[in-house]
């Protein structure tokens, strides 16, 4: 990866910082912008879902308010109001506070190290597995309308065996970077975010950088989840009365496995534009309307094709939208919903069309999911839990030009698994005191390849070449079943940057009639940072 290429990012960002700067004023009030994770998010659920509250939940991150109906939970997370006055350094940053903390009345500045360092024993092979991450986190907010977020991770280590074969693979550490090619035994990859933003009243945000999104109710997304590594992106998000959110996001992606030409540097790239309308009908239901669509820079003669006026336009649905008919995009339309069904409890669901299909794809392609969840389960203070179904038909998310598939370096921007595939998701999460409880229980099914012949499991191939005659039906192929459980115990040290001792196991099994490999992994680590890091595949 060319170093002058991340160069023209990070100066992008930065102009753009300089000109926010200047533009804000000073103030007491302070917005926060919390990194997702699915285990952070889910001990906010009593502030998000109650059934008196008309919150929009679909997109996240979320950006924090002081006049936010999570502020004040989410303080009490964090120990947002924890006197460290009479502290020495070291015990604010292992226990109550950040590395580096300033607030007055126009700016503030948190600064965090971020270790993440782990050490695990797989039963298979008696492989010992580990993990060295040397992190940072940078935050704070100038005025009341400006904030801005960057993390960064260099990063070593050792996987279990079915994460380093997939790395082999995709040349990708799962949702991060680039395998940057040490010995097949151990890994080396570099991990970045840096996002800033400005908040014009109550109604209007604007956010640049290199981050990620998604969006659902559920662990996994159907439209648009965090799995697939960060990208370039500007976002817009608007508040059009109390009942409809409006999210516009264009984004610029890359694909390390496209045609290559010595005109350009490093990998192709490709835009991505999106839309998202979030309506809350009531205060216990909402529906989603989501579209997208994946646009190569150039194409495979190599002949540079920019970014389309059209994709600016920020009308949902707008025949506008669409580019002309001889180029080659790909769309996707979709839907998500959710019901809150009772007081701490929510269903949810999400619906997806591939309008872009070849010819030789029989039918349409598609994926939904369905789920629920809820805090409080059988009366017990924060307990949280989810149930969840996800499914997609065979070559959803691909294309018959690779190059505009529905990924980000060769990682599904939607579920991991890719296409043709169930699948089930159960997790309980648990907090007493400083102690993290989770498990989780993963039960899929799906259809791999054989030989060269293709039965939509992974978009990355074009979807008009090598299809299996009959291959219909999702499952179809190498029929494969995974099962994966895990159970993490963790104890917080400090909950400003998640600074935890944590514990686990993992036990994964995938078979199918020629192969059955099985995953018994016990690890055991100091580890920090709010990002999620997925193994469930």
């Amino acid at each position: 990866m060319e170093p002058g290429y991340y160069l023209k990012k990070a100066s992008f960002v930065f102009i753009s910082f300089f000109v926010l700067f200047l533009t804000t004023k000073e103030a007491n009030a302070q917005l926060i912008y919390q990194p997702y994770s699915y285990h952070f998010y889910q001990k906010l659920n009593k502030a998000v879902y109650p059934i008196n509250s008309n919150s929009h939940t679909a997109v996240k991150p979320y950006l924090i308010s002081d006049s936010s109906v999570v502020r004040g939970l989410y303080d009490s997370l964090v120990m947002a109001a924890a006197d460290n006055s009479q502290k020495s350094w070291v015990y604010r940053i292992l226990f109550s506070g950040h590395a580096v903390e300033v607030k007055n009345s126009g700016y503030t500045l948190n600064a965090d190290y971020l270790p993440d360092l782990q050490l695990g024993k797989q039963l298979e092979g008696r492989r010992t597995t580990w993990l060295n991450t040397r992190g940072y986190q940078v935050s704070g907010t100038v005025g009341s309308n400006f904030f801005f977020y960057t993390s960064g991770y260099e990063n070593q280590g050792k996987f279990a065996n079915y994460e380093t074969d997939y790395i082999n693979k995709t040349r990708m550490v799962p949702g991060q970077g680039y395998d940057r090619g040490l010995p097949a035994s151990s890994k080396d990859w570099a991990y970045v975010t840096a996002l800033i933003g400005y908040q014009a009243g109550k109604n209007i945000t604007i956010a640049l950088g290199e981050d990620k999104t998604f969006i659902g109710e559920g662990y996994r997304s159907i439209l648009l989840s965090d799995y697939a590594s960060a990208y370039p992106l500007l976002r817009l998000t608007v508040n059009l009365g109390k009942k409809v959110q409006y999210m516009a996001m264009w984004t610029y992606m890359e694909d390390q496995n496209a045609v290559q030409f010595n005109s350009f540097s490093n990998n192709r790239r490709k835009w991505g534009a999106f839309h998202y309308v979030d309506w809350n009908i009531t205060n216990r239901a909402s529906l989603g309307f989501f579209n997208a669509i994946i646009s190569e820079e150039a194409n495979d003669l190599g002949q540079l094709r920019g970014f389309d006026i059209n994709y600016i336009n920020p009308v949902y649905f707008s025949s506008a939208f669409g580019p002309p008919s001889q180029v080659a995009d790909h769309t996707l339309i979709g839907f998500n919903s959710k019901y809150k069904i009772l007081p701490k409890t929510t269903i949810y669901g999400q619906l997806l069309f591939d309008q872009s299909l070849s010819s030789a794809v029989k039918g349409n392609g598609n994926a939904w999911q369905a789920g629920f969840k809820g805090w409080e389960l059988f009366k017990v203070s924060n307990l949280n839990y989810l149930i969840e179904y996800n499914t997609a038909s065979p070559f959803t998310y691909s294309n018959k030009y690779p190059m505009v598939n529905y990924a980000e370096l060769s990682e599904p921007l939607a579920d991991p698994l890719g296409a043709n595939f169930k699948e089930y998701i159960g997790i309980l999460n648990y907090s007493l005191g400083k102690f993290d409880f989770q498990g989780e229980l993963l039960w899929a099914k799906y259809g791999l390849n054989t030989g060269n012949i293709n039965y939509g499991k992974d978009i990355t191939l074009a979807d008009d070449v090598n299809i299996a005659p009959g291959y219909s039906g999702t499952g179809r192929g190498l029929t494969t079943t995974l099962k994966y459980a895990e159970g993490t115990v963790a104890y917080i040290l400090n909950p400003k940057y998640n600074l935890r001792m944590e514990i686990g196991v993992l036990l994964r099994q995938e078979s199918n009639a020629l192969s059955n490999t099985k995953t018994i992994l016990f690890t055991v680590g100091l580890r920090s940072s709010f990002r999620d890091l997925y193994h469930d595949f």
